[in-house]
């Protein structure tokens, strides 16, 4: 009878080797290419190009690039079934920045409009 893969993991591997594994395995699922994603979440581009209304040649371009607009990338994201969430990191902290959202607009911190020119 043939076993699982996990259960001949389970058998072979020690508790913190898999620990080890798990946490690797979260470390690359974290930093994926946008094409990784898309596989990911089980689409073609053909799919997620008509999604788009774009045709599929256009989103592999789009998916190759090193660079593009955060509304072009949320657009991507979203017809993936996600949200994309755009995060600035400091040496103080990690900075959440929502002005791409329509529904997360607020009034500019007192903080924030110190920064602003006069």
């Amino acid at each position: 009878m043939a076993k699982s893969f996990d259960e001949l993991v389970n058998r072979t591997t020690t508790k913190k080797t898999r620990a080890r594994a798990a946490v690797r395995t979260q470390e690359l699922l974290a930093e994926m290419l946008l094409s990784e994603v898309r596989q990911l979440a089980g689409k073609s581009q053909q799919q997620v190009a008509k999604a788009l209304g774009i045709k599929q040649p256009s989103l592999s371009k789009l998916e190759n690039q090193s660079d593009m607009q955060i509304s072009t990338l949320q657009k991507i994201v979203k017809a993936l079934g996600g949200e994309l969430e755009v995060l600035a990191k400091f040496p103080k902290g990690t900075v959440k920045i929502d002005q791409f959202d329509p529904s997360h607009r607020r009034p500019v911190h007192r903080a924030a409009q110190k920064l602003q020119p006069s």
